[in-house]
């Protein structure tokens, strides 16, 4: 960074100074700088999950581990959304650029040890080595822009972030396609380029953060709530390994008790600590009697399970009942990506000019209710236009809800909480996520077998599918077979693949209708958010940055020394 790029202070001392003084601002070129660097950091964590969901298949098969492949995802979920809290916290405490530089090396590290993977097993342990670096991408950068943008200025800023998870979730399933489908690069299984590629991105991006991010930092002295961060994870990791096992292992099977009871000892012990801990908390307690924190809490969790629990089940829809090839799907996801650019940049720019911001999470919520109805009304033969119209409807809504929310919850909150009030939003997301996913997948797979069942049951009473039947007695067999249980084999539904569309047709109407049955649960979710959202107080859009904010204080504390 240049001499005139560097940020103006008036501390004691100048610019050299060990404190910050009373006023610390970025140039409009300063912020578009560090956000280069913020960016890439995030897209390491946003292409990850994208990437992976088209190429886990290859990658479980060619370790012969089809059958443990879900514990490569636990793992990851696990560290990343454990760690969401503890970067928050240690952040506000010691300054955030050491955790972020921390975060996208051991995300680095963990992606080149999950490409030496030899086994599911080692696969699974590396994952969770590159959650602990993921858990920290996301809310250091959301804190960091916090720090040096004022409030009113900060979701135009923020909408950035929110292109890039839309570009990552297009270019995601391409790039795990076009891996997973490589036997060798360079050498090397295709598959393992999955993990490769962060590795020079990860570089660039602690390269130019390393570079461009130099923030003054006034330390504060507290204690570091470790007996919080022990307990937080007794709580959370059985609850999160029933959440993602619970299917395979039956919801009221001995080691899904055994998660439940270990999960709530360890999340009420939690509870105790931070009340003991006070404003010294991991998750102090008194900022969820800030009306806007627990509002921003509880609405993105509800948020979280209504985006991340109805959304899963459009790519299914799209390879399942339009025949769309992995990739294919990723691309016909566009229009949801273009709806949360949209609407993140114009909710941005709107909040700048007007300074204010509870309208826009509530137009959003409003779209995103909405948007679930209507996806709710998807059926087999809906054209594939009206779908992708409904996407643009969802992404307008997201992309109006999330950032502003952001924007609120830190404007509520003291300069020196910025980075813990941050990552709760972001922790209770992430949690909503989890558990929408948890749910409505186990909704999903057991209406499935009697939608499907009653939709062949429709169908075989028409002219039209006892002709096609006649007609193809190879694939009478086919179906017969893979329909013997009722509702059709759903551990491997490729069998669809040697239909003709007639014959095809019952099985993905009954799809769709339990595909319906999601969108239903999440609507009546989303109702209940649009509820709380409604709540969230209208608070003056503060000029200063937090930054600034924490100068001011120094500055002043010093004067009164000196006085």
């Amino acid at each position: 960074m240049s001499k005139s790029d560097t940020p103006a202070t008036t501390a004691a001392g100048g610019p050299g100074g060990s404190r910050p003084g009373p006023s610390v601002e970025f140039t409009h070129r300063q912020v578009l700088t560090i956000l280069v660097g913020l960016i890439l950091g995030m897209f390491l964590a946003a292409l990850d999950q994208t990437i992976m969901a088209t190429a886990i298949r290859t990658i479980a098969d060619d370790l012969h581990g089809f059958d443990l492949q879900a514990w490569a995802t636990t793992a990851f979920l696990i560290t990343s959304t454990i760690s969401t809290p503890l970067y928050g916290k240690l952040s506000d405490i010691y300054g955030r650029r050491g955790f972020f530089l921390f975060a996208i090396g051991i995300f680095v590290v963990g992606s080149m040890l999950c490409g030496l993977s030899q086994n599911m097993y080692e696969l699974a342990g590396f994952r969770a080595v590159q959650g602990i670096g993921a858990g920290g991408l996301m809310s250091l950068a959301l804190a960091i822009i916090g720090d040096i943008v004022p409030p009113r200025e900060r979701a135009k800023y923020q909408g950035f972030f929110l292109a890039v998870f839309g570009t990552a979730s297009v270019l995601g399933p391409i790039l795990g396609g076009f891996f997973a489908g490589a036997d060798e690069i360079l050498g090397v299984d295709g598959w393992r380029w999955v993990f490769y590629l962060n590795v020079p991105v990860g570089i660039a991006a602690m390269a130019v953060v390393a570079n461009v991010l130099h923030l003054p930092h006034h330390r504060v002295e507290q204690r570091i709530d470790w007996p919080g961060a022990v307990t937080l994870i007794v709580g959370l990791v059985p609850l999160l390994t029933v959440a993602e096992q619970g299917r395979a292992w039956g919801w009221d099977s001995g080691r899904a008790f055994l998660c439940y009871a270990i999960g709530a000892v360890g999340l009420i012990a939690f509870v105790f600590i931070e009340r003991a801990y006070k404003d010294e908390a991991l998750l102090p307690l008194r900022l969820f009697n800030n009306r806007t924190v627990a509002v921003g809490s509880a609405s993105s969790a509800i948020l979280g399970m209504a985006m991340f629990g109805g959304l899963m089940t459009l790519p299914l829809y799209l390879q399942i009942v339009k025949g769309s090839s992995a990739t294919t799907a990723g691309l016909q996801m566009i229009p949801f990506v273009v709806g949360i650019m949209a609407g993140s940049i114009a909710s941005g720019q709107l909040i700048s000019r007007t300074g204010r911001y509870r309208i826009f999470p509530i137009v959003g919520s409003i779209l995103m209710t909405v948007a679930l109805g209507l996806f709710a009304t998807v059926g087999a033969d809906t054209p594939l236009w009206r779908t992708m119209l409904i996407m643009v409807l969802m992404g307008l809504g997201l992309g109006g809800n999330m950032q502003p929310m952001i924007t609120a919850v830190q404007n509520a909150v003291s300069p020196r909480e910025i980075g813990v009030a941050t990552s709760s939003v972001t922790f209770f997301r992430s949690m909503g996520g989890t558990l929408g996913t948890a749910i409505f997948l186990s909704v999903l797979f057991n209406v499935l077998p009697g939608k499907i069942k009653d939709a062949f049951t429709s169908a075989a009473s028409t002219p039209t599918f006892r002709t096609a039947l006649e007609q193809h007695p190879d694939q009478a067999k086919v179906l017969q077979k893979a329909t013997s249980g009722g509702g059709g084999d759903l551990s491997d539904t490729s069998w669809i693949n040697q239909l003709s569309d007639t014959l095809a047709h019952p099985f993905k109407a009954g799809f769709s209708d339990g595909i319906q049955v999601v969108f239903l649960m999440a609507l009546g979710i989303m109702l209940v958010g649009l509820i709380i959202v409604f709540f969230l107080p209208e608070i003056p859009l503060s000029q200063r940055s937090a930054q600034q904010q924490r100068a001011d204080e120094v500055g002043a504390g010093e004067t009164g020394s000196a006085l």
